[in-house]
């Protein structure tokens, strides 16, 4: 019986530290994510409606009327995308990248129709970039992510056409093994 109070214990004392940490880094809006208004252009999770110029989903001014033609939507893709950075055969970081493809309005739909094909072919640009060393060291060297993008836009309009205005890469992250 004295051999389960110690590890009883330590247990409870994590899973209090656990809960209090969560509590205490829980965001301002209530640790739900989700925007207080739930009609606004943030609370899809898949796009939001942006003028070329980067207005982030807000109503194009007076003076940018005549520019509406430059609309574009931002269409995030599903899942994240997982690659093994590789050293003599053997795994030694994994790398973790979001990705979100600009696009011209209504495009959307034609996306994730085809998102299977898109994530592969994506996954394939990655892998190579990662065996070309594009993720060991400083993985996040503007040159090295460049490099990325460029591929990963060829790509995109290799499968979807002239709508694919660019590749955006939103997240990332290496976790070295």
């Amino acid at each position: 019986m004295k051999r389960l109070i110690l590890p009883v214990l330590l247990a409870l004392i994590g899973a209090g530290a656990g809960v209090g940490a969560g509590m205490a880094l829980r965001p301002p809006d209530g640790g739900t994510g989700v925007p207080a208004d739930p009609h606004s252009a943030a609370a899809d999770p898949h796009a939001q409606t942006a003028t070329a110029h980067g207005a982030g989903g807000r109503e194009p001014s007076p003076e940018s009327d005549a520019h509406a033609s430059d609309a574009t939507e931002f269409v995030k893709l599903n899942n994240q995308f997982v690659v093994p950075v590789l050293k003599n055969g053997q795994v030694t970081a994994m790398v973790v990248l979001s990705l979100t493809l600009e696009t011209e309005p209504g495009s959307r739909e034609a996306i994730y129709e085809i998102e299977p094909r898109i994530r592969d072919t994506f996954l394939q640009v990655m892998f190579a970039h990662a065996n070309a060393g594009g993720f060991d060291g400083t993985f996040t060297q503007v040159s090295n992510l460049d490099d990325l993008r460029v591929a990963l836009r060829e790509t995109a309009t290799r499968l979807l056409g002239e709508a694919v205005v660019d590749v955006l890469v939103t997240d990332i992250a290496r976790q070295d093994i």
